[in-house]
């Protein structure tokens, strides 16, 4: 099984999936780090990434995500995955219930104050609030509100994917 942990930017996606995978055994990738220069460059610059500029990096972490399928290997993708049909091109080509979505939700304002606290490579904190517009919350994910201790959200996720044999 593969979790893509979704959200905007400052949601807790590193964090609780560098956690989960710990606990599971499962690899651990992180979407920021598929990136190609263009777009880091872009989003440092303070401007928003459209959907051109976003399909080849879904296309690469599909194909990331496909590998660790493939070798049977259990995963975990941080990754934005705003949009319904990013979540698509996520799991095209994988069988049905192969990969279950786990949206990291929180206000702006709690986001906003994780963004003040750390520095990102390219995140401009800027672009946050275009993130939430973008954001198409997801009808068949696990919506969490990441407002709790990092051990906490990964025992609620493991409870989801606890009717998995794999995990």
């Amino acid at each position: 099984m593969i979790v893509v942990l979704m959200g905007v930017t400052g949601s807790g996606k590193s964090t609780i999936g560098t956690l989960l995978a710990e606990r599971t055994g499962a690899v651990f990738a992180d979407a920021d780090d598929y990136h190609p220069a263009a777009n880091k460059e872009k989003m440092a610059a303070g401007h928003p990434l459209n959907d051109a500029d976003r399909q080849p990096w879904l296309e690469t972490l599909n194909g990331l995500m496909r590998g660790w399928f493939d070798a049977g290997k259990n995963g975990v993708l941080a990754c934005s995955a705003l949009k319904e049909r990013y979540r698509a091109t996520l799991a095209a080509g994988m069988p049905t219930g192969a990969v279950k979505f786990v949206w990291l939700d929180g206000s702006r304002d709690m986001i906003s104050e994780r963004l003040l606290e750390r520095h990102h490579e390219f995140m401009n904190p800027k672009l946050l609030e275009s993130q939430f517009e973008a954001l198409e919350p997801p009808k068949d994910a696990l919506r969490i509100v990441n407002d709790r201790s990092p051990e906490e959200i990964v025992s609620q996720i493991l409870e989801y994917v606890s009717s998995e044999p794999i995990w």
